[in-house]
């Protein structure tokens, strides 16, 4: 049977049928599937905006795996899902009511997490049909959501186990606020912005204190410096010292304390333990009270006398206005420079703020004889139990783990997994109420329960994901995906998150299943312009990834992304890139005219009888070798250079002119046709992974035409042997 090939590859044409195909054919589904399994979880998107290039970043790198290690033979599993993503949704939700005119404030709780629910579910269906388009060969059978009750049900389990190991304790400490969004937020949940502003010094008794801060001095009644620092060596701890300020007179009492930066200012200070971290850690060491000057809202409460109510920028002028006037301005610094923490999503200035919190100690040894989290984490890594494919990475991974904090995990948000406890009103007992249906304190009987308000921080429920997913989908389906599936092969994911995600994976997995959730972390860089510049909508270089498909289709973006990029190195891309990608998917489509064109049979036997037949041949060998070692190491942009150089150098430029006389010659007519359709058949099995759209056209083309005697997908095809 003859078959041609139309004289352009038009992907639009093709892809959605290719995925279809795909799809009903049952082999995403390892079950479907033989061998030694090979899992990979998918890092799932946020369920709240559309598609992005990151997105189609770790689709493309994930899929060029699981697409290698299913034509290797192994009983490949990629399980996708989608992420609630509980602030940033809460955040993109409240500004979608903004453009309506509502707010959040003026809904029940009930009514906004229905909305919200309703919201998230259109844009998760949009963003896992996004998914098919970049050709995620994922198994759809088992797709999950961080909400799904079976997810939630594992999440509760961890958390229960953990307060009862004494692991999680609430606590009221210092926690960094965003008093727009009105909730605590982890460290790495805020950026720092470098400011100029004035830095004021004023007399405070007999000292002279330096701050940037006048607003938050009403509750200052500590005044502090380093117990080595001569200059103060008169004062004694515990002294009591009258003076004036700012609402009239105050007993202030000195603290030595080895905190203060001796060449910072006069080396003096006053603290206000509830608005600042550092200040709070000394309170909490010297015991000593604390008075919150600002309130949640971030204006000034009553301690601040005329100026309660005020907005703290508005209010700070107008303090100083009146220290001047009482003279106790003693000079103001113009360009003070430093670091300001915003809130990271809204831009707005932290405030701190000791509220109760929820929080995971990672330092805690486990009541089983375990080390504490942290180390259980790093022993991984010690042991080769995980690895984290760049030593870079693994430098930063160790570092921020030696030097981390507790874990503050409770959000003051209301889209998210609620904390599951409940407060007895008489005994005040915390009770942990996992199914919710506790309605006598355990203690004293009563029957005054308050359920705790805050909801889960994201990453506490996403850092089970690995296990999570494996163990719902058995609850769902009755499977045994835990017992066959776990530990995983591989984390992939952006370098940005591997302390938000990838270090609390580690440590959780350890806690709940004493295994690695995975064998080793692969890290991709941020997808940047062609001048490295970060993109946004404000400067107008946002490269739509479903735009660029339909323009220049899913294999050019996907070759284009993955071409020049090393494991966590940022991905300068340009659109005259994905241009040339295409090119290369029209030059393999022209390859593949030729060779159908002048082959009629599928006989694979062949020999290597010219020099060009030999040199081809041997350079077709070492590509194979070479593109399975950079797959096997992670070198995935290696391998596709190996792969474009051989198509368009070696075999199109090369073998495929010298082809043409050798077409002409009887004597080596029929071998040259067997070695052009054996050249051409090896040539899709190692670009599927990368191409797998045009690929998999052409496969079922030479199927169709006879031209190769298995016409299965090409997908579940055995890769080339090294």
């Amino acid at each position: 049977m003859s078959v041609e090939l139309s004289k352009a590859y038009e992907p639009k044409k093709y892809e959605d049928e290719i995925y279809q195909r795909w799809e009903k054919s049952g082999f995403f589904n390892p079950d479907n599937l033989s061998g030694k399994p090979y899992t990979i979880i998918m890092p799932p998107p946020n369920a709240n905006g559309a598609l992005h290039l990151g997105h189609a970043l770790f689709v493309t790198i994930e899929d060029i795996l699981i697409r290698f290690q299913r034509m290797r033979g192994r009983k490949a599993l990629w399980l996708p899902g989608t992420d609630h993503a509980g602030f940033e949704t809460q955040v993109v939700f409240e500004k979608k009511l903004d453009k309506d005119g509502r707010s959040r404030f003026k809904m029940t709780r009930e009514e906004f997490y229905r909305e919200c629910m309703e919201f998230v579910q259109a844009n998760k269906h949009n963003s896992e049909n996004g998914l098919r388009r970049l050709g995620a060969s994922c198994d759809w059978s088992r797709n999950i959501f961080t909400l799904d009750p079976e997810i939630i049900k594992v999440v509760y389990g961890t958390f229960h186990k953990m307060y009862a190991d004494g692991l999680v304790y609430r606590g009221n400490r210092i926690s960094n606020w965003c008093s727009k969004h009105q909730t605590g937020l982890a460290d790495l949940e805020t950026k720092y912005e470098e400011r100029i502003e004035l830095f004021y010094y004023f007399k405070y008794g007999p000292f002279v204190i330096g701050t940037s801060r006048p607003e938050t001095k009403f509750g200052d009644k500590y005044v502090v410096m380093h117990p080595a620092d001569k200059r103060y060596a008169k004062y004694h701890p515990g002294e009591k010292i009258n003076l004036e300020w700012i609402n009239g007179p105050i007993t202030a009492t000195i603290i030595k304390d080895e905190a203060v930066d001796m060449t910072f200012g006069t080396g003096v200070m006053t603290i206000t333990p509830a608005h600042d971290s550092v200040d709070f850690e000394i309170a909490a060491r010297q015991k000593l009270d604390s008075e919150p000057v600002i309130d949640k809202r971030g204006k000034l409460l009553p301690i601040a006398g005329e100026f309660a109510g005020m907005k703290i920028f508005e209010a700070r002028p107008k303090i100083v206005e009146k220290l001047k006037a009482k003279g106790l301005l003693d000079k103001v610094e113009e360009n003070y420079k430093h670091n300001v923490q915003l809130c990271y999503k809204c831009n707005t200035v932290i405030e701190p703020q000791i509220i109760p919190q929820w929080y995971i100690n990672m330092t805690k040894p486990l009541p089983d004889g375990r080390p504490c989290l942290r180390d259980l984490a790093l022993r991984a890594l010690d042991s080769g139990a995980v690895e984290i494919v760049t030593e870079k990475f693994e430098k930063i991974f160790r570092h921020w783990m030696e030097s981390i904090r507790d874990w503050p995990i409770s959000r003051q948000i209301w889209w998210g997994i609620p904390i599951p406890v409940k407060y007895c009103d008489d005994c005040h007992e915390t009770i942990i109420d996992i199914n919710g249906n506790v309605e006598r304190c355990t203690k004293c009987s009563g029957s005054r329960l308050t359920a705790d308000s805050d909801t889960f921080d994201t990453w506490f429920s996403s850092g089970q994901w690995p296990f999570a997913t494996l163990l719902a989908n058995d609850s769902k389906h009755g499977t045994s995906d835990f017992k066959t599936f776990f530990p995983t092969q591989l984390m992939e994911t952006g370098w940005d998150i591997l302390f938000f995600w990838v270090a609390r994976m580690v440590m959780l997995s350890y806690y709940s299943t004493d295994k690695p959730p995975f064998e080793k972390v692969y890290l991709h860089g941020l997808v940047r312009d062609k001048d490295r510049q970060k993109m946004s909508k404000s400067k107008g270089n946002v490269i739509d990834p479903l735009g660029v498909i339909e323009m220049y289709g899913t294999d050019a973006l996907r070759f284009a992304l993955i071409f020049s990029t090393a494991a966590g190195n940022d991905i300068p891309l340009a659109e005259e890139k994905i241009r040339g990608m295409q090119h290369f998917a029209n030059k393999l489509w022209n390859i593949a005219r030729f060779v159908i064109s002048n082959v009629e049979v599928s006989d694979s036997l062949w020999e290597a009888k010219t020099e060009a037949d030999k040199t081809v041949i041997v350079e077709l060998e070492q590509t194979v070798k070479s593109m399975t070692e950079n797959l096997e190491a992670f070198r995935l942009n290696e391998a596709a250079q190996d792969i474009y150089d051989f198509t368009w150098h070696k075999f199109a430029d090369v073998y495929l002119e010298a082809s043409k006389s050798q077409l002409a010659d009887e004597k080596v007519v029929g071998n040259t046709k067997r070695i052009l359709l054996h050249l051409l058949v090896e040539v899709l099995k190692l670009l599927h992974p990368f191409m797998p759209f045009i690929t998999e056209e052409i496969w079922q083309q030479l199927g169709r035409g006879k031209l190769i005697e298995n016409n299965n997908l090409l997908m579940v095809t055995a890769w080339p042997l090294k």
